[in-house]
Parts: C-alpha cells; sequence; structure tokens
C-alpha cells in the first residue's frame, strides 16, 4: 500500500512528467529518423532501377516538376528579392563610407552564389511545397487511402515518395539559379537607390565575385536540398496516423525537420569545399 501511495505520488510530479515527455520525444526524434532513412535508401534504389528498366512514370514526374518549380516561384522570388534589398540597404552604404564602392557586387554576388540563394529558396519550397506533401499523403494515410494502393498491389513509395523526389533534385538547381538571378537584380537596384552605386560597378564587381566553384556547388547542394525537402515530407505524412489531428502534427514535424536538414547539409558542403 505504501508503495503504490509512493508510485503515485511519483507519477504526479513535475520531474516524472518532464522525464517521461523527454523519453516520448527521444523516441519519436530517433524513429522518425530511422524511417526517413529507411525511406532516402528505397527512393533512391526505386529511381535507379525504373531508370535501368524504363518504367519511369514520367506524366507524375513532370506534374511533380511543374507543381515543385512552377507553383512555387512567385513565393520563392518573393522571399529572396526582399532578402536581398534588405542586405544589399545595409550593406552598400556602409561599404560607400569605406571607400568600398567597387565591391558591393563582389560581396553580394558570394554572399547569394554560396548562401542566400540557395538557403532561402529551399525554406520557400518547404513552406509551400514541402508542408503540401506532408498534407497530403498524411491525409491520404488516415483516409486508407495508401492501404487501397497496396491491396491494388501498387508500390506507395513508387508511386508517392519517387515522383516527388526525383522532381525536387532535378527541378531545386533551376529555381536556385531563377531566384539568385532576380535576387542580385534587386539588390544591385537597392544598392543604387540607398547608396548611389553605379550600375557599371556593381556588374563589374559582381562579375569579379563569382567563381564557378561558387556556383556549381550551389547548383549541387540545392539539388540535395529538394531531394531531402521531398523525402522528409512525404516521410513524415507517411506516418501520420489519428485524423486530422494527426495530419496537422505530421504536416508540422515535415516543415520542422526539413530546416534541420537543410541547415545540417549546408554545413556539410560548407566543411567540405570552403573549410
Amino acid at each position: 500500500m505504501n508503495y503504490s501511495k509512493a508510485l503515485n505520488i511519483i507519477k504526479q510530479s513535475a520531474t516524472y512528467n518532464l522525464a517521461k515527455l523527454l523519453i516520448s520525444q527521444a523516441e519519436d526524434f530517433f524513429e522518425t529518423l530511422g524511417e526517413i532513412g529507411i525511406r532516402t535508401v528505397q527512393v533512391i534504389k526505386l529511381i535507379f532501377l525504373d531508370l535501368i528498366k524504363r518504367e519511369m512514370n514520367w506524366k507524375l514526374f513532370i506534374d511533380q516538376c511543374s507543381r515543385f518549380a512552377v507553383d512555387s516561384l512567385p513565393i520563392t522570388l518573393s522571399i529572396v528579392g526582399m532578402c536581398s534589398i534588405i542586405i544589399s540597404m545595409q550593406v552598400a552604404p556602409e561599404m560607400v563610407k569605406q571607400g568600398g564602392e567597387k565591391f558591393v557586387g563582389m560581396l553580394m554576388g558570394v554572399v547569394m552564389a554560396r548562401e542566400m540563394g540557395a538557403i532561402m529558396s529551399g525554406f520557400a519550397i518547404i513552406s509551400m511545397i514541402g508542408s503540401a506533401y506532408a498534407s497530403e499523403i498524411a491525409t491520404m494515410r488516415v483516409t486508407e487511402q495508401v492501404d487501397a494502393l497496396k491491396v491494388l498491389k501498387v508500390n506507395p513509395i513508387e508511386y508517392l515518395f519517387v515522383p516527388r523526389a526525383a522532381a525536387g533534385f532535378v527541378m531545386m538547381p533551376v529555381i536556385v539559379i531563377i531566384a539568385s538571378t532576380f535576387g542580385l537584380f534587386c539588390a544591385g537596384i537597392a544598392a543604387y537607390l540607398s547608396a548611389h552605386v553605379s550600375r557599371l560597378n556593381y556588374i563589374s564587381s559582381l562579375w569579379q565575385g563569382l567563381f564557378i566553384k561558387d556556383i556549381s556547388v550551389a547548383l549541387l547542394k540545392s539539388a540535395f536540398f529538394g531531394a531531402a525537402i521531398a523525402i522528409i515530407s512525404c516521410t513524415c505524412g507517411y506516418l501520420a496516423y489519428g485524423g486530422a489531428k494527426g495530419v496537422g502534427i505530421s504536416t508540422t514535424k515535415a516543415v520542422v525537420w526539413s530546416f534541420v536538414a537543410i541547415c545540417i547539409i549546408d554545413y556539410i558542403f560548407a566543411t567540405i569545399f570552403f573549410f
């Protein structure tokens, strides 16, 4: 009796509840991480097999490419353009004061090519496409549409994951090229309006600051960004359960995990190529 009372008191304590919460969160973290790893291997294997056997569903792939790039382009350009304007408005006047007018374009080129173009485009894609992928597949999961695919002998990983991951890998570099070009254009206008940096100085400095290595690394890591966003979002949606609440939880999880994955991938590329 005393043991039962003591156990009940412990279970009602804040320390016990906090420890229980931390354990459940840790279990959920490792479960999600393992599922993402498994789905990544499965997707890579299925893509190679489909290409070798020429069984790729090109209609689904093209539809997802259009959705990944065209539908998300306005919000991506808006975010990248506004960020470049804000940075240029703050940096250009200070550099002009220090006699560095000829280096404004070089600085913006390095910032945009190495980091901001890919990172901000990735954030925009996560907010619009990644969340949509997660909510769609989560809705299919809780309404048993995924089970229906299995009954029809359709591999849900091949049908749902592969076109989205392939589209993300292929189209994300295209988005980054367009967004970075637009961002550099906006930065040049902002530098001219805020610090009267001439167009000739900005363009000549920009060409001096852009290197093939910076551009190629940005395109390569953006391809990994796109694939990671698609696979993580689809996986979080695939793990959904519990009706509408489960759809909301899986969508939130997909956004958070995608943000973290982009930061980790970016750190890996920066360490390998620029450290």
